[in-house]
């Protein structure tokens, strides 16, 4: 947890000193944390992803700013770092930095499988690239491995059951940012022992709502939601307009929190992984699963503002 000092450095470096005393009080606050579907096991709803800007700063050879955004994510009680060999340099950046800062075993490592080309994949290939991830993230066991974009699930999805059985994976699952894949992932998650799902989800991207949540609550598949802001949709959107008053009913004083929250409050959602390459947007999302979160007529009344504004070009 960050002491009043650190967080009045980061609420400086934001301009939002003025609310420093709410905005601490509210730091101090436990993240929620939701159980991981037909499992004992809770985790944070929030946690960090590696796409987009993590993997730009991962790619250079400075990595203080990776360190300091896996500082504030294990300090701020979050746990989940969601990553894939796709991710460029953020997989072996993140697992070499964790090492250093001794935050292996603080993790929960979320990591991807993917070598179909042309829809098919080479066993050998995804079984070297599996164990690439393995080395990267210094792990003998890693808590979760999925299909990466539903590629050749038959051919990997049988080497991630494998290794489950064998005990060197946790959970197995599939993901897909991709709606036209949709139905495929409903299907899957009909017919296969599926222990997590990652998609996309957002206030304005709410498909996901009546084809794949309800089933994943269903069949007891817990849920990894990707891009909580649609990458830059949601900022350009929103521009410089204030948060409106009635977010301080759920606790959300940034439009951060604001959309995390929105997403978070639907109860199939597990664990909400936005990706940040600043330590003090690291922080700002982990206020986004402390406090109140929206109820159904709240989550309403959200959409309803957004869907006011112009859409993002």
């Amino acid at each position: 947890m960050l002491s009043r000092r650190e967080w009045l450095s980061l609420t400086l470096a934001t301009g939002a000193a003025a609310a420093f005393d709410r905005a601490w009080l509210s730091a101090q606050q436990p993240l929620i944390t939701r159980a991981v579907a037909g499992s004992t096991e809770r985790l944070p709803i929030v946690g960090l992803g590696s796409s987009a800007t993590f993997s730009q700063v991962a790619r250079g050879s400075d990595v203080t700013a990776v360190t300091d955004v896996l500082k504030a994510l294990v300090s701020g009680g979050g746990t989940v770092f969601d990553t894939a060999p796709g991710y460029g340099a953020s997989e072996e950046v993140a697992g070499r930095v964790a090492a250093g800062l001794t935050f292996t075993d603080k993790i929960f490592w979320a990591t991807k499988v993917n070598v179909a080309r042309g829809g098919a994949a080479d066993a050998a290939a995804a079984r070297s690239q599996i164990d690439q991830s393995f080395a990267r993230l210094k792990k003998a066991k890693i808590d979760l491995i999925q299909v990466h974009n539903l590629g050749d699930v038959p051919t990997q999805l049988a080497i991630l059951k494998e290794l489950k059985q064998q005990g060197r994976i946790r959970y197995i699952g599939v993901t897909t940012t991709f709606d036209q894949q949709y139905a495929e992932i409903v299907a899957i998650m009909k017919r296969e022992p599926l222990d997590f799902i990652g998609i996309d989800y957002a206030i304005d991207a709410r498909e996901a709502e009546d084809s794949i949540l309800p089933v994943a609550q269903e069949r007891k598949v817990a849920v990894l939601s990707y891009q909580p802001f649609g990458r830059t949709r949601l900022w350009n959107r929103v521009g410089s307009q204030p948060v409106p008053e009635y977010a301080k009913e759920f606790d959300a004083t940034t439009w951060a929190q604001f959309f995390i929250k929105f997403v978070a409050s639907h109860p199939a959602i597990t664990v909400v992984t936005p990706a940040t390459s600043q330590a003090k947007n690291m922080t700002d999302n982990l206020g986004g699963g402390r406090g109140r979160l929206p109820d159904a007529a709240m989550r309403k009344r959200m959409i309803a503002t957004i869907d006011a504004l112009p859409a993002s070009g």
